[in-house]
């Protein structure tokens, strides 16, 4: 096949264009941080709804908007600020959800009733399918991207402070590209074994598995020149990530297989959709949630 020169140099604007907004409002502060992935998630969402409505479910768009804004908001620091110990050399963040918090987590626990409620008096066909579709695109599309904003907080043990540490969200996504780069090349170059071909044709066990042993290997590295969290958290995330970034590829392409697509959207030319971009990050963030605040 030629190399079309039109389409490589549309992919490398957009992956250059891609790459400095994403570092760029992950590392700047807290607000361009909750604000992206804010955006992010609301375009994966409305991405989903599209999907969900070429595999024959009508989603409550409205409804499921508000309630992936509420999801969002639940865990984001809305009265946060920063402060500094002079005593204790220590910056952290401090805030108060008071009522709000309340108010919020009532919302995330009634909402999907609410849907159900609304999908039981709806005259659509299916209508029990849509209210799920609607629900599930906003565990899918939004709680993963909303559980960042606890993340990226991290207890140093000092005096009980939680710091913003973008550096740590930065690894994280270096090692989801890590493994997809590495998978990539070496099933390109020693690839013989599909892994499930009727989901990702491209995909082999012995990409895979260069793809998990290289970055397992690279995360040894950042505890000393990345964040440092410990001896063996990073490896931790070395073996888990590449693990969990293969389930997510695998899970948005078998998504798209089923709705008969090849992208989940056109917002990076050449690179596909929201979806498309975050979908190892979608089953990376709650397990890193998970291991750091629970």
């Amino acid at each position: 096949m030629a190399l079309n020169l039109k389409t490589l140099a549309t992919r490398s604007m957009s992956a250059v264009v891609f790459v400095i907004l994403l570092v760029g409002c992950v590392y700047w502060n807290y607000y361009s941080f909750s604000i992206f992935f804010f955006v992010v998630a609301m375009l994966g969402l409305n991405e989903f709804y599209k999907i969900s409505e070429k595999l024959g479910a009508s989603p409550y768009k409205g409804i499921g908007f508000v309630a992936g804004i509420i999801l969002y908001l639940r865990f984001v620091y809305l009265e946060g600020y920063f402060h500094h110990n002079e005593d204790e050399g220590c910056c952290g963040y401090s805030g108060n959800f008071g009522d709000l918090e309340k108010l919020l987590n009532g919302c995330v626990v009634i909402l999907p009733f609410i849907i159900l409620a609304v999908s039981l008096f709806s005259k659509k066909e299916k209508s029990i399918q849509n209210g799920l579709y609607t629900i599930g695109g906003c565990i899918y599309s939004v709680l993963p991207f909303a559980l960042l904003n606890q993340t990226v907080f991290y207890d140093d043990g000092c005096m009980g402070d939680h710091f913003f540490t973008p550096w740590l969200i930065l690894g994280i996504i270096f090692l989801i590209w890590s493994n997809d780069t590495f998978a990539y090349l070496g099933g390109s170059l020693m690839g013989k074994n599909k892994m499930i071909e009727r989901v990702s044709p491209g995909k082999t066990w012995e990409g895979t598995i260069i793809g998990v042993l290289v970055t397992f290997g690279l995360s040894f590295l950042f505890d000393s020149y990345v964040y440092r969290l410990g001896s063996t958290m990073w490896p931790i995330l070395g073996i888990a990530i590449p693990i969990l970034a293969t389930i997510g590829d695998l899970v948005e392409s078998k998504l798209k297989r089923e709705a008969g697509i090849k992208d989940s959207g056109n917002i990076m030319p050449g690179h596909g959709g929201i979806l498309d971009r975050f979908d190892s990050l979608i089953f990376v963030s709650p397990f890193v949630f998970a291991l750091f605040k629970l």
